[in-house]
């Protein structure tokens, strides 16, 4: 099975629940990532996680970015890795 690999690129988490550099690796269980933001990159992680490619521009990858949805305050980047 696929493993997604998330890792926090930026943060200004009004919480203080992440911290830039947090990696985490997502198989089939949930990380323990703030569930606005979860809710947020479910549908990428879960995508990637069966095998599917992402519009990225023209291209069409194995990884995604995104940010939080209360202002942006907190961008994560997600990849397929073995």
């Amino acid at each position: 099975m696929a493993k997604v690999k998330l890792t926090i690129t930026e943060s200004n988490c009004r919480c203080g629940i992440h911290r830039a550099g947090e990696t985490f690796l997502v198989q089939d269980l949930c990380p323990p990532i703030c569930h606005e933001l979860w809710n947020n990159i479910y549908p990428s992680v879960y995508a990637l996680l069966n095998g599917a490619e992402l519009e990225i521009g023209e291209n069409r990858q194995k990884c995604f970015d995104a940010k939080c949805p209360d202002g942006g305050r907190v961008c994560v980047h997600g990849e397929v890795c073995a």
